[in-house]
């Protein structure tokens, strides 16, 4: 019997941090019920040592990226040499698109900011779809597939990922592990400032898949704050884009702030 008390003792420490791991955080629960909207939200510290996470079956569940996936795109094409530089214009085709910021002339930074998918439609045709897997697989990115149309791939293709690993891809790019120049890292980190203020400075990106069956709104991206704390994030939901596209920072700002990361 003595020696059978330490491996119980050990069967039930596992089991109780299982349940850790996988605790529901009732306060961010609430931004989704009180919204009506089902997804999963995780906000984790740089270390990895504090998270906080909403739905964590759905957090392990794997989504296509949409238009997050220009994060990682964006090193990519850098690399790839798909541009000369952040500021080398490609010339808007003439085709109007839905978005009026997208019917113009676009560099690197613009195109970022306003997620302009032809822009980043032509970089994936000029790098091709077997760097594209060498590079998913170099980064483990996802389940690392693309799909019959490498200009597409993200948007209706097999690529898929999870909040949990967008959250792991993150830390990576923000401590610079990534199989990348430095000068990319630093420039995609430029052009990820979504919000800046003297107490901290916000990096992201939305998202939001329309072409494969439910719709999935996503944001992403990472709080760094004056003290220097960094912390990571990614959410996303089921729901329609014109009625819910302002609830995706909506969600992901109020937890910061419910957690006390943001006043």
């Amino acid at each position: 019997m003595n020696t059978l008390r330490p491996l119980t003792c050990i069967v039930l420490a596992l089991i109780c941090f299982a349940g850790f791991l996988n605790a529901q955080d009732e306060d961010l629960a609430r931004l989704f019920s009180d919204r009506k909207l089902t997804g999963t939200l995780i906000i984790e510290s740089l270390d990895g040592k504090t998270t906080y996470r909403h739905n964590p079956e759905r957090s392990e569940e794997r989504f296509i990226p949409a238009s997050t996936f220009k994060i990682p795109n964006t090193l990519i094409a850098l690399d790839a040499g798909a541009l000369k530089d952040e500021n080398e214009v490609i010339k808007w085709d003439g085709q109007k698109r839905f978005l009026p910021d997208w019917n113009r002339d676009h560099a690197l930074p613009s195109a970022f900011q306003v997620s302009c998918v032809w822009f980043y439609q032509e970089l994936a045709r000029r790098v091709g779809d077997k760097p594209y897997l060498k590079y998913l697989k170099e980064m483990q990115y996802g389940n690392m597939l693309t799909g019959p149309n490498v200009d597409t791939f993200w948007l209706d293709g097999e690529i898929r990922i999870s909040a949990r690993e967008q959250v792991n891809f993150l830390r990576r790019l923000v401590n610079s592990d990534l199989p990348f120049q430095q000068k990319h890292i630093d420039l995609l980190k430029k052009i990820m400032i979504n919000e800046e203020t003297p107490e901290y400075i916000l990096r992201a990106k939305t998202g939001w898949a329309v072409r494969t069956g439910t719709q999935i709104g996503w944001f992403v991206g990472w709080l760094e704050r004056k003290s220097g704390e960094v912390w990571l994030f990614a959410l996303n939901f089921d729901s329609e884009y014109d009625k819910d596209k302002g609830a995706r920072k909506e969600i992901a700002i109020d937890a910061l702030r419910l957690k006390g990361l943001l006043e």
